[in-house]
């Protein structure tokens, strides 16, 4: 389980698993309970790649960040810190 603390949203942290570069799971903490339920189903089964194309550089009103664009970083984060290998 790899843990991400999150900067600039209502979340607090996203903890995940990859499976190599697939997402296995995904939590937050905090922030929009259903919205983000609905973000970590949609993502599970994508690779690291795909969720950066799609969620990258979102912002939630005038945050210049949201929990998907950290969901974003920290999907690259666990990748590079070898989770999943």
């Amino acid at each position: 389980m790899f843990n991400y603390k999150t900067s600039g949203t209502c979340s607090t942290n996203i903890a995940l698993e990859l499976d190599n570069n697939v997402i296995k799971s995904v939590a937050f903490t905090g922030g929009c309970n259903g919205n983000l339920k609905a973000v970590s189903a949609l993502v599970k089964g994508k690779t690291v790649e795909e969720v950066e194309s799609i969620l990258s550089g979102i912002t939630c009103g005038f945050k210049k960040t949201s929990c998907g664009d950290q969901l974003a970083k920290a999907v690259r984060a666990a990748y590079e810190a070898g989770e999943g290998r």
